[in-house]
């Protein structure tokens, strides 16, 4: 036959934020005129999705709807230090930031709440933009509420710091604590080569991955999706090389990337094991998702074809050589499987 088919699977693990290095964001929050919330860090979207993040995280906590969440200006000239955006932190280290100090802004305009109603503050709740007295008929719009305790002199206004402690390890016994936080994930692959031309075809792809509590799920899958094609890119196609200190890929027409036409069909099942240390249970998911594509279509072209492919990528001119290699192994070859 020319096309045979292989399943693999491989699994793996990613500390969240900075590595060894203690990691640190910080957040302004305030609950603004017409029931508003503004909220102001130094994040970057780079095209994960996290403002959608912070703003549902934000809306949630303070009682209100995502489309009344208003994300302030990035420049940390005029915003607190939020870093940079890699190492799957900014959902561990933005979100966590943002939950606290909304929390810190909505106990305070809660105080003023039932200070003006003369109630319980723990009688207060919030919720799509309302703000109401438990049990009572003491019910009001969020902008209502802020109006008038802004007349009562009160600006609710709330910030917080999210830290992660690292350390590094040691030289001697390799001790230590690098990261806070981990996530965990499996993939299985299937795939088909065609033993003709040495193509590798990925037809799906099925991965489970550890992301503590999912905000915005289906951000989670694009993340997933994204990671595996790009590690599929990475495995099968990119070979970036060199001549005399030149790069003779200097194009695409040589630098291969995936296109649409070879993203396989992937099923993403996402495990909330939550963090125990961060408020929200959040932890993250990016450079995660790519961990185990690789070893996982590796393990499958093994199972296909039988033979191992050690360097990367797996392109047709490898894989040809590779079987070429076990039809007619060498004598060397013959003597280490003998």
């Amino acid at each position: 036959m020319a096309r045979k088919r292989g399943r693999g699977m491989a699994g793996g693990w990613y500390g969240i934020a900075r590595t060894a290095a203690v990691d640190r964001a910080g957040t302004w929050v305030e609950i603004d005129d017409g029931g508003t919330v503004k909220v102001v860090t130094g994040v970057t979207e780079i095209g994960e999705g996290i403002l959608t993040v912070l703003a549902q995280i934000a809306a949630e906590e303070i009682g209100v709807r995502p489309e009344d969440v208003v994300l302030g200006d990035n420049d940390t000239a005029r915003s607190p230090e939020a870093a940079h955006a890699g190492a799957t932190r900014q959902t561990y280290m933005l979100g966590n930031s943002v939950a606290m100090a909304c929390r810190e802004a909505k106990g305070r305009f809660v105080q003023a709440v039932a200070e003006m109603w003369s109630v319980d503050p723990d009688s207060i709740a919030t919720g799509n933009g309302y703000v109401w007295a438990v049990d009572t008929n003491f019910r009001q719009s969020m902008a209502q509420a802020v109006e008038q305790i802004k007349k009562r002199g009160v600006v609710v206004v709330g910030s917080a710091n999210f830290t992660a402690h690292h350390t590094g390890l040691d030289p001697v016994d390799g001790s230590g604590r690098p990261w806070q936080a981990y996530v965990f994930g499996c993939q299985v692959a299937e795939v088909e080569v065609d033993t003709v031309t040495g193509e590798v075809q990925v037809l799906g792809v099925w991965a489970a991955h550890d992301v503590g509590r999912a905000v915005n799920p289906r951000g989670v899958e694009g993340q997933i999706e994204g990671g595996i094609v790009q590690a599929l890119g990475q495995g099968l196609m990119e070979d970036y090389k060199l001549a005399q200190g030149h790069t003779t890929t200097p194009g695409f027409a040589k630098y291969i990337l995936p296109t649409s036409l070879d993203v396989p069909h992937v099923t993403s099942i996402i495990v909330e094991d939550r963090d125990p240390i961060g408020p929200l249970g959040v932890k993250g998911i990016g450079e995660p998702a790519m961990v185990p594509t690789i070893p996982a279509v590796m393990n499958a072209i093994y199972d296909a074809i039988g033979v191992r492919i050690t360097s990367l990528p797996a392109s047709p001119e490898r894989i040809l050589e590779a079987l070429a290699k076990q039809r007619n192994p060498t004598i060397s070859e013959i003597r280490s499987h003998s």
